[in-house]
């Protein structure tokens, strides 16, 4: 590495910062406003706090994807990414206020007296008076599934994400000041037991936020695969930031192609190949069991145009983007890499609107009692075409405004700091990282 170009680099966002976190912090606010606006004229509530859930699910998943990727180069003490490592703290540091968007979500809970959007907080007894085997059902989880709970395991997820990002973006920066190398020796000390809190309350979300929406489906494996859409969500997303800052003349020296190939290699890993095998897992396992009250999930996904988009994860998120990231070629050049990352974000996205969006309404739920053939034939009737896939306007502003704020927090967190760790004690390691 040329030691005289490396001195010359600018490594700070500078003027950069405002116009990122101003403006894009302006765009995704105005987007969010137009979004309630077309939510408004849409007139269907129930559908706009779904998209609302998928954008919020969107930008969470890339924070902490950011948030663990942190604390895995500490948990392995790994070298070769100190270099990038800033970047992540910067997407991890969102988790210190992504709470307030968060906040819609809760009065929805304790508000929604249809079950519009999450079906269990109708409450047992009102679903008893409107007939049906899920009453039962949610009788056995209600100590779980309630409002309190619900909103007290969200508070302690967000207390938990707040406090390892700001242990690890703060004494991150703290070592560029002081340059010592003990601080680097605490993170690691508290990678392990931060990285068993991260699991867990990342698991417990996902099932809380994301699986609950239909309260009597369940899978095991659930929270693994909202695990492996984050790293790819992030891998991608990262990808994307370090190119656009490159473009920007920032860390031109510091960043290499070399950390653009191993960046290209936990893509293809972790949001490529093992997304895939978790979700065939998750699928497999549920269709050779073929019990009633787990395939109904699937099977919803299999009908109408939702079939389609089932479709385009199994190509989009697998089969295209494994072939084309498979070769060393495609992950050493920035523009070809930058350009498979943008694909890996859309399809994210996508992704996450599978998760959320297909609704079957509580009324044709209870109407079945319990017979989940019949629920599936009913799905497909005429006079319920309404929650076949049906794009809205406010699905993409809503996905955007979310994104734009997600860029400028973490354009704001790494104003005024160097985009690299420049007093870790591995710093030199990375700089002189080679792939052989």
């Amino acid at each position: 590495m040329n030691a005289a170009a490396l001195a010359r680099e600018d490594r700070y966002l500078g003027d950069l910062g405002p116009k990122l976190y101003v403006r894009l912090g302006g765009i995704g606010l105005g987007l969010i406003v137009v979004s309630l606006v077309l939510g408004f004229f849409a007139k269907d509530w129930d559908r706009f706090w779904r998209a609302y859930v998928v954008a919020y699910c969107f930008v969470i998943s890339i924070c902490l994807g950011g948030l663990f990727f942190t604390i895995l180069q500490h948990l392995t003490r790994a070298g070769w990414s100190v270099a990038i490592r800033r970047i992540s703290e910067g997407l991890a540091s969102n988790l210190r206020w992504l709470w307030i968007l968060f906040i819609p979500i809760v009065w929805i809970v304790w508000t929604d007296s249809e079950g519009g959007l999450y079906h269990w907080t109708l409450g047992a007894e009102a679903m008893r008076e409107m007939g049906g085997a899920e009453a039962g059902l949610l009788a056995h989880k209600e100590a779980f599934l309630n409002p309190m709970f619900w909103t007290l395991r969200a508070a302690l997820y967000f207390a938990i994400w707040f406090a390892l990002a700001q242990f690890f973006v703060g004494n991150s920066i703290a070592q560029d000041t002081s340059g010592d190398p003990s601080i680097t020796s605490r993170m690691q000390a508290l990678a392990a037991p931060a990285m068993i809190l991260y699991a867990f309350t990342q698991t417990f979300a996902a099932v809380d936020w994301l699986m609950t929406l239909e309260f009597a489906w369940y899978s095991t494996m659930f929270g693994v695969y909202f695990f492996a859409a984050s790293c790819c969500g992030f891998g991608a997303t990262m990808i994307l930031l370090i190119y656009f800052l490159q473009r920007a003349g920032r860390v031109t020296e510091s960043i290499s192609i070399e950390h653009y190939h191993d960046m290209g290699k936990f893509l293809f890993a972790f949001g490529i190949v093992f997304w895939a095998y978790i979700a065939y897992s998750q699928y497999m396992l549920i269709w050779y069991a073929n019990m009633p009250e787990e395939t109904t999930w699937f099977m919803v996904r299999q009908l109408g145009s939702w079939k389609g988009l089932s479709l385009l994860l199994i190509l989009g998120h697998f089969f295209i983007p494994f072939f084309f990231l498979l070769t060393r070629h495609t992950k050493r050049v920035k523009g070809v890499l930058a350009a498979a990352a943008a694909w890996m974000v859309a399809i994210h996205f996508i992704d996450m609107y599978w998760l959320v969006m297909p609704m079957v309404p509580i009324e044709l739920v209870q109407s079945v009692d319990g017979d989940y053939a019949a629920l599936v034939i009913a799905f497909q009737a005429p006079e319920n075409a309404a929650y076949d896939l049906n794009w809205q306007l406010f699905d993409v502003t809503l996905m955007l405004g979310f994104a734009a704020l997600m860029v400028a927090g973490t354009a704001f967190g790494l104003r005024s700091r160097s985009l690299v760790p420049e007093q870790d004690p591995r710093l030199a390691e990375s700089l002189a990282f080679e792939n052989y």
